[in-house]
């Protein structure tokens, strides 16, 4: 699996970040800003894991997030990141009524940030495309089953290593669509603000 350098930059202050926020927790288990760096270093570091691996290091972020909010229940950065957490959390799950219950539970946390900071555009973006996910997710479990329906047919003896390849694939695909997602709301968003007058008759 071959990283760019602005993946490999990324995966080295995740790395640094969580190394970071342990030691604080250590001296101060009671900050919640702490505890959010955390988490959200650990959603960063799960995006270059195997799928297996994610999965852990999503639940430990879940776990730090949940820590986070006991502390704070209204610090907005936590709220989103945990909505984050449950979304793909979400995605990495190919049973559609589990992935509903996390694609609910994702939005109502996105709804609290917005909520509790009206303003941010990210935050509302995410908001709508946590409405647009659970259409999506069927959309991609679609495309990854007819995609390992093909691949299954055609080289039946496939090695662990390939199979390995197809899941780390299979996880980054997972994390394509997030960030398409993300992407292309906020792009519908920007075309529908910045539509030019119809020209005069």
């Amino acid at each position: 699996m071959e990283f760019s350098q602005a993946d490999f930059d990324r995966l080295l202050v995740a790395e640094h970040t969580r190394k970071t926020a342990e030691v604080t927790y250590d001296k101060d288990p009671l900050d919640a800003e702490n505890l959010t760096k955390w988490g959200g270093a650990l959603l960063e570091l799960a995006q270059f894991q195997t799928v297996s691996d994610a999965k852990k290091m999503i639940n430990d972020a879940i776990s730090k997030l949940d820590e986070a909010l006991a502390i704070n229940p209204s610090r907005h950065e936590t709220l989103w990141c945990m909505g984050n957490a449950l979304s793909t959390t979400a995605f990495m799950t190919t049973d559609s009524d589990e992935a509903k219950v996390s694609f609910d539970k994702a939005a109502q946390f996105f709804q609290k940030a917005v909520d509790a900071d009206p303003g941010n555009e990210l935050y509302q973006k995410s908001l709508e495309v946590a409405a647009k996910a659970p259409e999506l997710h069927m959309d991609f479990q679609k495309a990854a089953a007819s995609q390992q329906a093909m691949g299954g047919a055609s080289s039946a003896s496939s090695t662990s290593t390939a199979a390995k390849k197809k899941s780390s694939d299979l996880k980054y695909d997972i994390f394509g669509w997030i960030i398409l997602a993300a992407g292309i709301v906020a792009w519908v968003g920007l075309a529908k603000s910045h539509v030019p007058p119809p020209p005069p008759r």
